[in-house]
């Protein structure tokens, strides 16, 4: 059994513990992005996604995902394996030099921002009970899968496909099941005609610093130890992301747009996201010039949803959907064989390393769309997935949760659209 190795030990705590940030900053950032009156509902989604799919991780989730590590099913692990996690109580217990307790967590954290991702799409008017249940649904019977299929010995990791961190199996599959989600939940009241602004651009800031901050957790901390690879991921990791802001904001600028503090933080979630599959397999340069293209196209994606008709609320298909298929698909040209084991195209890299990675990315994308989909028209047609019309026009925090995200009198009166105390946004028909 190999020994305990502190350093690199204390390593995967602390990227467990990045990780686990990731979320909060994920509801500050998605809360900033809507209307004043859902922002309550949007952490909310966040946040319960933190308390549902720990649980489930400790039940299921682990088991499904990794099993006993032999990879002898192609699919799924065995369920009877790790149930409950009691194996990590043996405290000798490790990993390549990391005890079973932080690799669980580092497992665990995953699990949970990829849940909280698809609540964006489905802003002002999913049910919040139907989210409770989606989510749980969702992280059983796709995430955990999945995670098995890329990492835990499936048949994606069989094919020689490279996931660094999670291209494929967190953020092409978080957009997929937003999209199936969305289209399930429908269209927002005035969608095409309404303001849909984002309420408050400094809270969507904090919420993007946040979230850069843990993606160094979530992209270094996943080469497991505290080695080259590491170091490699946090710069690239870096340097991607920055490369994506300026090419959205170029891309906007081309577009006659203004450069945008909104722009500014969707380019660095679009760079984060492209990176995050490639973060240890690829030179600087090459991070470079993935986090641009990703930067270039999810601006483009994200309009297309106007064209296409699906209202994606806070464009987690154009962003994670789009910019986690292209960095999966990236590997396969930009990896270098120095680093990853594997050549892509770019460096001499054989035809079917490329095709395998594109295989598997669009294999977990209609996989998730699928399964998201079903799920969702079993809740609308059981429970139901959407608030009524009046409660999503007074506003679906009052209506669902009770509280407003601000409560700022002028002269003496609450401040309408949501903004004030909630009883005074709730007409007399939805509170009774």
């Amino acid at each position: 059994m190999p020994e305990l190795d502190t350093g690199n030990n204390a390593w995967i705590l602390i990227s467990a513990a990045l990780v686990l940030l990731m979320t909060p900053g994920l509801a500050l950032f998605y809360g900033g992005l809507t209307r004043a009156k859902s922002v309550i509902n949007m952490m909310m989604k966040c946040l319960v996604a933190l308390g549902i799919v720990s649980i489930v991780w400790v039940l299921v989730g682990e088991s499904i995902a990794i099993g006993d590590g032999s990879g002898d099913h192609p699919l799924f692990g065995d369920l009877s394996t790790n149930f409950g996690l009691e194996y990590v109580t043996d405290l000798g217990t490790v990993d390549g030099g990391v005890s079973a307790g932080a690799m669980s967590a580092f497992g665990m954290m995953f699990a949970i921002i990829t849940v909280a991702l698809i609540a964006g799409a489905v802003a002002d008017r999913m049910k919040f009970s139907a989210w409770v249940v989606f989510a749980t649904a969702w992280v059983v019977l796709v995430y955990a899968p999945v995670a098995y299929w890329v990492w835990g010995g499936g048949w994606i990791e069989d094919l020689g496909v490279l996931d660094f961190a999670g291209g494929t199996a967190v953020h092409a599959n978080a957009g997929a099941a937003a999209l199936g989600l969305a289209l399930v939940v429908g269209r927002r009241i005035g969608w095409k005609d309404g303001n849909f602004a984002p309420h408050n651009l400094p809270l969507v800031v904090i919420g993007t610093g946040l979230l850069w901050f843990g993606w160094f957790g979530f992209n270094a901390g996943s080469a497991f130890v505290s080695d080259a690879y590491a170091g490699l991921a946090l710069l690239n990791t870096q340097v991607a992301t920055a490369a994506a802001i300026l090419g959205w904001l170029l891309v906007d600028r081309i577009r006659g747009i203004k450069p945008s503090v909104l722009g500014a933080c969707s380019g660095v979630i679009a760079g984060l996201v492209a990176i995050t599959p490639a973060a240890g397999l690829v030179t600087p340069l090459g991070a470079i010039a993935l986090g641009a293209i990703a930067g270039v196209i999810c601006p483009l994606a994200v309009g297309l949803k106007h064209k296409l008709g699906y209202d994606d609320a806070l464009d987690v298909v154009g962003l994670h959907m789009v910019a986690g298929i292209w960095g999966s698909i990236a590997v396969g040209l930009f990896a270098t064989a120095e680093i990853a084991g594997e050549a892509g195209l770019f460096f001499g890299g054989d035809f079917s390393f490329f095709a395998n990675q594109v295989i598997a990315v669009l294999a977990v994308v209609a996989y998730s769309f699928i399964v998201a989909l079903i799920i969702g028209l079993v809740l609308k047609f059981t429970m139901g997935v959407r608030i009524s019309e009046e409660e999503e026009l007074a506003g679906i925090d009052a209506a669902q949760h009770g509280e407003a995200g601000y409560d700022l009198p002028v002269n003496g009166e609450a401040l309408g659209n949501g903004i004030g105390s909630p009883a005074a946004e709730v007409p007399e028909k939805v509170q009774a």
